[in-house]
């Protein structure tokens, strides 16, 4: 079992994508750290410019001939004149956030209890995958133990058919123990048809869960030593270590820090601005031309239109969502603590039981088929001492696998069952780690592992 929950951790699908989810809300705490660091921009341009103009003046000219004389004349003359330019311009801006009514604080520990929530859903996730990996191993060894059963009655049955045409050969049975005999060993095999279905749909299952197909399948964890000594102990811990309940807790400080997020956009910004620039061949006359500016700028919202103020209003309902969802949590996880538990001492109880009946049903059958010899018991006893023999080893089987799985169980409704608690030889997945790869990085397409 230890190999097989392993494999589960590494390579569970629901799993891994679970993780992808944490490692992508870790982003988010980068994109709100963004928000206290400047924003840079840079441009350049050019163009071509024609100006075309038309003007019209007054000119005295000098008109006459001798001996009259000559005289200054004013005459009218209409001129064009046609300019082609390329203005050519860089600039450099640069925008500080200064002081937004905290609205880059509270973004940034809404992000942070982003992740602290989905650590929380993807522990959840490795909970419900260990639980469904223990789950289908059990099932695969209880499944193919009931075919072995089912295999073994089918030898028996088979034989008795045998036996009862013998003595009706010799004339010491009858047609009816015949019949009898036969159509026990009809259901039988209709029983070892059904059965080994079932074995298949098993390891079909095992194979999707734990990723390579079942083959000898041993062992066990020492899952009891998760378990707490009593339901009060498994309530108490469950409330304050569940992965569940944690998620919620992080979830209220979430929609918490998203309200003040929206309240900051009612109050003033202050922003520094800077900017340098420099233009060549701006105009007709001017060779270049440099310019630079730095302000600070503030703004004060007065009135946009009434939907920050509903913004506000729905997160507070979010807010007392998040409240109520985390109260339902509470009471699911009480629930399932106190159902595992008694699921847990009805499949103890089952074992020993049924344990005892095995016992009991054989040496009752050995009984039977002695009797059977001298003549007191009929084939018909001999086949009903060998059902119930057989139900109650398919029963044993089945009550082995619940007292496991109802122990897996219960480790999970508590929160107890990590990769870590059951001690399985894989590389662990530390979340950290890659959270302080990326929480305060300022540049970069990769991500951490090279993608």
């Amino acid at each position: 079992m230890l190999d097989s929950l392993s494999l589960a951790y590494s390579n569970n699908p629901s799993l891994n994508a679970q993780r992808s989810k944490t490692r992508s809300t870790d982003e988010g705490v980068a994109i709100a750290m963004s928000g206290y660091r400047p924003q840079i921009s840079a441009s350049a341009s050019i163009s071509r410019s024609t100006l075309e103009a038309s003007r019209t003046s007054t000119v005295n000219t000098l008109q006459g001939s001798q001996p009259t004389g000559y005289a200054l004349v004013p005459v009218r003359v209409t001129g064009t004149s046609n300019n082609t330019y390329y203005p050519k311009s860089v600039s450099l801006s640069l925008v500080q956030p200064i002081w937004h009514g905290f609205q880059t604080a509270n973004s940034v520990k809404q992000s942070e209890a982003a992740v602290r929530a989905q650590r929380e859903l993807t522990r959840s996730t490795e909970q419900d995958v260990l639980y469904d990996a223990a789950q289908v191993f059990m099932d695969v060894i209880r499944d193919t133990a009931i075919v072995s059963l089912r295999e073994t009655n089918v030898k028996f049955l088979t034989e008795q058919v045998r036996a009862a045409r013998d003595r009706f050969n010799v004339g010491e049975g009858t047609k009816t123990d015949v019949a009898q005999a036969d159509a026990r060993l009809q259901l039988a095999i209709s029983q070892l048809n059904a059965a080994r279905a079932t074995v298949n749909a098993s390891r079909a299952t095992f194979r999707q869960v734990v990723g390579i197909e079942p083959k000898r399948l041993t062992g066990s964890i020492p899952i009891d030593k998760l378990l707490p000594k009593s339901v009060q102990a498994g309530l108490e811990f469950a409330q304050g270590g569940h992965p569940g309940i944690l998620a919620g807790v992080s979830n209220v400080d979430v929609a918490a820090f998203n309200v003040k997020v929206l309240e900051a956009e009612l109050m003033p910004s202050v922003n520094l601005q800077a900017s340098a620039s420099r233009s060549v061949d701006p105009s007709p006359g001017t060779n270049w031309q440099n310019s630079t500016q730095i302000g600070v700028n503030v703004t004060v919202p007065l009135y946009q239109g009434g939907a920050e103020y509903a913004r506000i209003r729905q997160a507070k309902e979010n807010l007392g969502t998040a409240r109520i969802q985390l109260d339902v949590t509470r009471d699911q996880v009480r629930q399932a603590v106190i159902a595992t538990w008694g699921q847990l001492e009805s499949a103890t109880a089952s074992v020993i039981a049924y344990k005892a009946q095995v016992d009991a049903s054989q040496l009752a059958l050995d009984g039977v088929i002695q009797e059977q010899r001298v003549g007191q018991r009929t084939t018909l006893d001999v086949l009903n001492a060998q059902n119930e023999l057989i139900d109650a080893q398919v029963n044993q089987v089945t009550a082995d696998r619940n007292r496991v799985v109802a122990a897996f169980a219960l480790a999970s409704a508590v929160g107890k069952l990590s990769a870590e608690n059951l001690r399985l030889k894989v590389v662990r997945v530390n979340p950290e780690e890659h959270y302080e790869q990326v929480r305060d990085k300022w540049f970069g397409l990769r991500t951490p592992d090279g993608r």
